[in-house]
């Protein structure tokens, strides 16, 4: 996959469908789990012991029908002759797959991520290697109060969405005023009261 589209997908209240029950398979369902994802589905013969509890588990041989229902499917067994028809028998039903062995061919990537709390950074550099690699680098250049602003804004948002107070124009620009160094300070020094007040102030 040369190029894509960069997405954040909710994946919570759908089928996950990972055929293949190897250490891949487990990183993918992990993944999956901590993204939100309620139901996941591995299908494999085997199925490596490290396997996350709250998955579905079908021990056995691949079939179309594995695929009923699902939204995503991941290719991801150790059989590239496997892996093929699950990626052809998934693009027959409209479903996107993820080739594990040839991400060239797969319909969507999974980037490096890095996640604290609210926040999610991903990166993609055509290489899982590289990728990882500059995850970590930016991890040690995360500033803490960008998450502490993220946590806040939970709440704070749908506050400021329904107050009749603001026009549209105010209310971008508050926004706009939220995402700034001085809103960062004004949080990290004096809590979600301090930030209301100082929200008061710029209305």
């Amino acid at each position: 996959m040369p190029q894509g589209y960069p997405i954040l997908l909710d994946v919570s209240n759908r089928l996950i469908v990972i055929i293949g029950g190897g250490s891949v398979a487990v990183r993918k369902a992990a993944g999956l789990l901590d993204a939100g994802a309620t139901h996941v589905r591995v299908v494999a013969p085997e199925i490596h012991a490290q396997m996350p509890p709250r998955v579905e588990r079908i021990k056995e041989r691949y079939a179309p029908q594995h695929l009923d229902d699902a939204a995503l499917v991941f290719a991801a067994t150790n059989s590239r002759e496997v892996n093929d028809a699950v990626t052809r028998d998934a693009r027959q039903r409209g479903i996107l797959v993820n080739q594990a062995d040839d991400p060239a061919i797969s319909d969507f990537a999974t980037p490096a991520m890095l996640k604290r709390g609210p926040v999610t950074l991903t990166v993609s550099a055509s290489s899982p290697a590289l990728s990882v690699y500059i995850r970590d680098a930016l991890s040690k250049q995360f500033d803490e109060r960008w998450q502490k602003m993220a946590e806040a804004m939970q709440m704070l948002r749908p506050e400021l969405q329904s107050d009749q107070r603001l026009d549209d124009k105010s209310r971008q620009a508050l926004f706009r005023f939220l995402a700034s160094e001085e809103a960062l300070n004004v949080l990290d020094r004096d809590g979600i009261d301090g930030l209301k007040a100082w929200i008061e102030k710029q209305r």
